[in-house]
C-alpha cells in the first residue's frame, strides 16, 4: 500500500521532492522548513537593431547606435511543493511590458511546454523602466512611432529570452526558502528626488515641503525578498524601490539597463563567491514623480533637460545611483538575518479591466458621486514633457496646443449638441466629467488627434515633427483606425506567496497615489492573516500614469499622462479591492471578469505597421557616409604622400 501510494503520488507531483515532502508531513505529522522549490533563470533579451528608436522619452532622435550594456529578462519561480501550485516573477530590462509581450510567450510556453502547466495567472511580467531599450515592439500604434513600426525580430528577440529565462528557472528548481525585509534609505543618501513637489504638496495628507527638501518627498524603502537553499546557499533576490531609470538621458544613443541594471551587476558580481549563478533583480516601485536627477545645470540644452545626477557624464551618474541601489540591497542581504520567513502558500490571479468605461462608488471617492473613467486621452501637458527627465514640446508651442485643445472642446460640445447621435453625446459627455481640465492633444481610445479622425490629414506639417510624420504614414494606411492606440483592457495581478502579496498594476503610480492604493488593499487583506502588500507597477502590460485627483488639477507632466481621467486612482482602487476580495475567495468562487480579455492583432492589421527607416536615421547614415568618404580621401592622399 505504501508502494501504491508512492506511485499514485508521482503522476500529480511536479518533482520527487515534492513526493518526499508530501510523504515528510504524512508519516511525522509536521511541516518541513523546505516546502517551496524555487528556481532561477537569466536570459539575454537585447534586442538591437541599428535606427531604431528607444522607448521612454518618445522623440524621434532618441535611437539606438550602439550598445553599452546587454539587457537581461530575471525570472524567479516559486512553488508550492505540497499542492504544485507556482509562480513566475520576471522582471526585464525594458522600458515597459506590453499585452502583446505576454501573449508571444504564453503562445510558445503553450505550444512547445504546456506540460509546465503557466497561464496568465501565474505569470507576472514586469520591467524596471529603463529608457533606453528598443521600441517596437507593442502592437498598440503610438508606441511604436519612434521606432517607427512593428519590428518582428525585436518582438521575438524579447519574447524568446523571456521564455529561455523561464525554461533555465524551471531546469535549476531546488528546495528552499523566501525571507522578506525592507530598509530605508537614509534622507542623505542622494538616491531619488521628488521631480513634481508642487504636484505632491497638494495633497492633503502630506508635509508640506520645500523644494530643496524633494528629496523627503519620496518612498525611501527597498522590500526586498530572498531566496534561500536548503544548504543555506544564497540562491538570488529582487526587490522594489521606487527611482526612475532615467539618469541617461534623450541624448544618449546606446542600449543600456541604466541605474537598476547597473545596482542588479554589481550585486550579482560581489555574490559570485558565494554562488556563481547567484540572481539579482532590481525592480521598480512608485516612481511615478520621482526622479534620479537632482542637480540642475542652466548649460545643459532645452530638450535634454537641465538636470543631470551627481556627476555631468549621465553614464557616471548612472552607475553612481546604480552604486547606492545595490548597497542598499547588500545591507538588507547582510543585516536582517532571515527577516519575514514566507510561508508555503502560492496563488495567482488576473482580473481584466476596461479601464475607459469605470463608474465608480462614492465609497471610494470620499462620498462624491458621479465619477468614472473615460476612454484613454493624453493630454498637451503630457507632450511637453518632463521637464527634470525629458522635456518635450516647447513651451511656447504647448501655449498654443492650449489654445486649440480648449477650441476642439467647445466644438465638439457644439456639433454633438447640433448634430451628434446619442452614443457620442454620451462619450463626449463622459469625457469630459472624466478628463476634467486636462487640455485634450490625444484620444487614444477613440483615436482622434486634436478632435480629428482624419488624422492623415491633420493641419501639423509632417516637417516640423518627424513623429507627426510617421502617424500620417501609418495613419493613411489605415493602421490608426480600426485599433485603440494605447491599451484601454488592462491586467490587474495578485500573487500570493505566504503572507505576501504581490500586486501588478500596468500604471506608473506617484508617490501618494500608491500610499493611498496600498492602504485600500491592506484594509481588505490584513484582517485575513496577510501581513506584507509590495505594488509591481508596469506589469503585463502597459498605459500611462496614476496621480492622486489633487496631483490631477495642477496638469504636471504627471496629470497629462493620466490617461483614464481624474478620478483613475479612485477606479484602481476600486478595482483592487474587488480583486482582493477575489483571491480570498476558493477558486472555483471566483469571479476574475472572464468576459473582458485583451484585444486582439491579425497578421494583416500588424503588417500595416510595417518598418521603415525614420527620416533622421537616413540623415544621420548620410552624415556618417560622407565623414567616412572624407576620411577615406585624407587617407589615400596621406599614403600616396607616404609612397613618394
Amino acid at each position: 500500500m505504501f508502494c501504491f501510494s508512492i506511485l499514485y503520488c508521482r503522476k500529480w507531483a511536479k518533482s520527487t521532492s515534492e513526493v518526499e515532502n508530501y510523504f515528510f508531513i504524512t508519516i511525522f505529522g509536521e511541516k518541513n522548513d523546505y516546502m517551496f522549490l524555487i528556481g532561477i533563470g537569466k536570459s539575454d533579451i537585447t534586442a538591437y537593431k541599428e535606427g531604431v528608436g528607444m522607448l521612454g522619452y518618445g522623440l524621434y532622435h532618441h535611437i539606438m547606435m550602439g550598445v553599452e550594456t546587454p539587457l537581461y529578462a530575471r525570472c524567479f519561480i516559486v512553488q508550492d511543493v505540497l499542492t504544485g501550485q507556482k509562480v513566475a516573477i520576471i522582471n526585464c530590462e525594458l522600458c515597459f511590458i506590453t499585452p502583446s509581450l505576454k501573449k508571444g510567450i504564453l503562445k510558445e510556453l503553450g505550444e512547445k511546454h504546456p506540460h509546465l502547466g503557466w497561464d496568465d495567472h501565474n505569470l507576472l511580467l514586469s520591467a524596471q523602466h529603463t529608457h533606453c531599450a528598443p521600441a517596437g515592439y507593442s502592437f498598440h500604434g503610438l508606441y511604436n512611432m519612434n521606432a517607427p513600426g512593428f519590428i518582428p525580430e525585436i518582438y521575438y528577440k524579447i519574447v524568446n529570452g523571456i521564455v529561455d529565462a523561464i525554461l533555465a528557472a524551471e531546469a535549476k528548481k531546488e528546495r528552499g526558502t523566501l525571507h522578506i525585509s525592507s530598509s530605508h534609505f537614509a534622507p542623505e543618501i542622494p538616491v531619488s528626488f521628488n521631480r513634481s513637489i508642487r504636484s505632491y504638496n497638494q495633497n492633503p495628507e502630506v508635509k508640506k515641503l520645500t523644494y530643496d527638501e524633494r528629496h523627503l518627498a519620496v518612498d525611501r524603502e527597498m522590500t526586498l525578498i530572498r531566496f534561500v537553499a536548503a544548504d543555506g546557499k544564497e540562491i538570488g533576490s529582487i526587490n522594489w524601490f521606487a527611482v526612475h531609470t532615467t539618469n541617461l538621458s534623450n541624448m544618449f544613443l546606446r542600449l543600456c539597463s541604466d541605474n537598476k541594471g547597473f545596482a542588479a551587476t554589481y550585486l550579482e558580481q560581489h555574490m559570485k563567491d558565494r554562488n556563481p549563478d547567484y540572481l539579482a533583480a532590481f525592480a521598480q516601485g512608485a516612481c511615478g514623480d520621482v526622479s534620479a536627477r537632482y542637480v540642475y545645470n542652466p548649460k545643459l540644452p532645452f530638450q535634454r533637460g537641465k538636470y543631470e545626477g551627481k556627476y555631468a557624464d549621465d553614464l557616471k551618474s548612472s552607475q553612481y545611483n546604480g552604486q547606492l541601489q545595490f548597497e542598499k540591497a547588500l545591507e538588507i542581504i547582510e543585516t536582517s538575518g532571515e527577516g519575514i520567513k514566507l510561508e508555503a502558500d502560492v496563488d495567482a490571479g488576473v482580473l481584466y479591466v476596461d479601464f475607459g468605461f469605470v463608474d465608480i462608488d462614492p465609497k471610494f471617492t470620499n462620498g462624491k458621486e458621479g465619477c468614472m473613467t473615460s476612454p484613454s486621452c493624453m493630454g498637451v501637458a503630457f507632450l511637453e514633457g518632463s521637464k527634470m527627465d525629458g522635456p518635450g514640446m516647447h513651451p511656447v508651442v504647448g501655449f498654443f496646443a492650449k489654445g486649440l485643445a480648449n477650441f476642439v472642446k467647445v466644438w465638439d460640445h457644439l456639433k454633438a449638441g447640433l448634430f451628434g447621435s446619442k452614443n457620442w453625446k454620451d462619450l463626449i459627455k463622459r469625457q469630459d466629467k472624466a478628463q476634467g481640465n486636462k487640455h485634450i492633444a490625444l484620444e487614444c481610445g477613440n483615436r482622434r488627434i486634436f478632435g480629428t479622425f482624419n488624422v492623415h490629414r491633420f493641419f501639423l506639417p509632417g516637417f516640423t515633427d518627424e513623429l507627426i510624420r510617421n502617424l500620417k504614414i501609418y495613419a493613411k494606411k489605415g493602421a490608426m483606425k480600426k485599433k485603440p492606440w494605447t491599451p484601454q483592457r488592462l491586467p490587474l495581478q495578485f500573487v500570493k506567496i505566504g503572507s505576501l502579496a504581490i500586486i501588478g498594476i500596468p500604471f506608473e503610480i506617484t508617490t501618494v497615489a500608491s500610499w493611498r492604493l496600498r492602504k485600500t488593499i491592506e484594509d481588505v487583506l490584513f484582517p485575513k492573516g496577510f501581513n506584507k502588500v509590495i505594488l509591481c507597477p508596469y506589469t503585463n502590460a502597459y498605459s500611462g500614469y496614476i496621480t492622486t485627483n489633487e496631483e490631477y488639477q495642477l496638469q504636471d507632466y504627471e496629470g497629462g499622462h493620466n490617461v483614464f481621467g481624474q478620478w483613475s486612482l479612485n477606479a484602481l482602487q476600486q478595482k483592487c479591492h474587488e480583486l482582493s476580495e477575489e483571491m480570498l475567495k476558493s477558486k472555483e468562487d471566483r469571479h476574475l471578469s472572464p468576459h473582458i480579455v485583451p484585444r486582439q492583432w491579425t497578421d494583416d492589421e500588424l503588417q500595416l505597421f510595417e518598418h521603415f527607416e525614420g527620416y533622421y536615421f537616413k540623415r544621420v547614415k548620410k552624415k556618417q557616409e560622407r565623414l567616412k568618404n572624407k576620411v577615406d580621401r585624407v587617407t589615400k592622399k596621406f599614403n600616396r604622400k607616404a609612397l613618394k
